[in-house]
C-alpha cells in the first residue's frame, strides 16, 4: 500500500511539474509578445513626437521668412522707388541655426518671381505674329539649357505643346499637341487645359524628355498662376539668357549674361531703362516693346526651402510664401520632395 500511495504522489509531482513548465512558457510567450509590441508602440510614438517636434521648428522657420519679407517691405517704403534685389535682407546666405535639444535649423528664401512663368505661356499670338512674347522667352530659354542641347524646332515643339496643355480650346497648334496625341501614349491621358498646379506637370507634356525636365526644372515656376513680371534683379544668369528683341528666338550668350549680373551686382538696376542701356541690348532696343512689358523689379512670391535635424533625422519643408503688403501668407506646402 505503502509503494502504491508514494507511486501516485509522485505522478502527481511530475504532472504538476509539466503544468508548470507549461505555465511559465506561456508566460513567457505572452511576456515576449507584450514586449515586442510595447517597444513597437514606443519607437512609432518616438518617431511621431519627433516628426511633429521637427515640423513644428520648420514652421518656425517659415514665421522667420514671412518676418523678413515684412522687415524688406517696411524697408522699401523708405526708398522713392521700391524694388526687389539680392541685396536684401530676405537673400542673403545663411547658416545652420543649432537647436537647444541638439541638432540644426536651416532656411533660405528665392525669388519664383526671378524664374520664367510656365502659365505665361497659354495666351494666342496676334495674327502678325507668330509668338507671343512669353512664348519667345521661352523658347530661347529651352534653347540656353547645356545639358541636353534643344534646338530652335524642338524648342518651338515644347512651347506649342506646353501651351496646348494649359489652354482650354481643344485645338492644338501647329506644332502643339492635344488629346489625339495624349490618348494615343501609353499610359494614356488627356491635355490638363488649365493652368499648372506644379512644375512636375511639365514631365507630362509631349516632347519633353526626363532630361530637358531635369535641367529646365531649376528655372521655371508655375506661382503666380496669373502670371506677373519677371524680376530682372533676382532672375538668374540662364533666365536672363532668354530676353532678347521680340522677333529674336536665339538665346542671349553667356557672356552677354555675365555682362548683365555683374551689371547689377551692386543693389540690382535702377530701372528698366538702366536695365536695357547695357550694350548687351545696342542695336536690339528698339524691337523689345514686347519683352520689355514682361520685366519688372519687384516680387511677390517666394519660395522658402527650410531643412531641419532632430535627434539624427532630416526633414525638409518647401512653402511658396505670398507677401502682400505687410501681410505673408502660405499658399502650398510640401515636405521631403519639391
Amino acid at each position: 500500500m505503502n509503494c502504491l500511495h508514494s507511486s501516485a504522489m509522485g505522478r502527481q509531482r511530475g504532472a504538476a511539474l509539466v503544468v508548470a513548465m507549461l505555465v511559465f512558457a506561456m508566460c513567457t510567450a505572452l511576456i515576449v509578445a507584450m514586449k515586442s509590441d510595447f517597444t513597437r508602440l514606443y519607437q512609432r510614438s518616438a518617431n511621431i513626437f519627433l516628426a511633429e517636434q521637427a515640423y513644428a521648428y520648420l514652421r518656425g522657420a517659415e514665421e522667420l521668412a514671412g518676418i523678413a519679407l515684412r522687415v524688406d517691405y517696411d524697408q522699401d517704403q523708405q526708398q522713392e522707388q521700391p524694388q526687389d534685389d539680392l541685396q536684401e535682407i530676405w537673400a542673403q546666405p545663411t547658416t545652420p541655426y543649432a537647436l537647444d535639444e541638439g541638432g540644426w535649423l536651416l532656411g533660405s528664401l528665392e525669388d519664383l518671381q526671378g524664374r520664367f512663368n510656365l502659365n505665361s505661356l497659354a495666351g494666342e499670338a496676334r495674327e502678325e505674329q507668330r509668338f507671343t512674347a512669353s512664348q519667345a522667352q521661352f523658347i530661347r530659354l529651352l534653347q540656353a539649357l547645356e545639358e541636353p542641347l534643344v534646338s530652335e524646332l524642338e524648342a518651338i515643339q515644347i512651347t506649342a505643346a506646353v501651351a496646348d496643355w494649359l489652354d482650354s480650346d481643344g485645338r492644338p497648334r501647329p506644332e502643339g499637341a492635344e488629346d489625339d496625341y495624349y490618348l494615343s501614349r501609353s499610359p494614356a491621358l488627356r491635355s490638363a487645359d488649365q493652368p499648372m498646379a506644379s512644375v512636375s506637370e511639365l514631365r507630362a507634356v509631349a516632347y519633353v524628355t526626363p532630361e530637358i525636365f531635369t535641367a529646365l526644372q531649376p528655372w521655371v515656376t508655375v506661382w503666380p498662376r496669373s502670371p506677373t513680371t519677371l524680376n530682372i534683379n533676382t532672375a538668374p544668369m540662364m533666365v536672363l539668357r532668354s530676353i532678347n528683341s521680340d522677333k529674336d528666338l536665339s538665346p542671349l550668350s553667356e557672356a552677354d549674361a555675365k555682362s548683365l549680373v555683374a551689371d547689377r551686382e551692386e543693389a540690382g538696376f535702377a530701372d528698366l531703362d538702366a536695365f536695357l542701356a547695357n550694350p548687351v541690348f545696342d542695336g536690339r532696343r528698339d524691337n523689345m516693346t514686347a519683352t520689355r512689358a514682361l520685366l519688372g523689379q519687384s516680387s511677390s512670391y517666394f519660395l522658402l526651402q527650410a531643412e531641419v535635424e532632430v535627434a539624427d533625422r532630416n526633414m525638409r519643408l518647401y512653402s511658396v510664401l505670398q507677401r502682400s503688403g505687410r501681410n505673408v501668407a502660405a499658399l502650398s506646402r510640401a515636405s521631403g520632395g519639391r
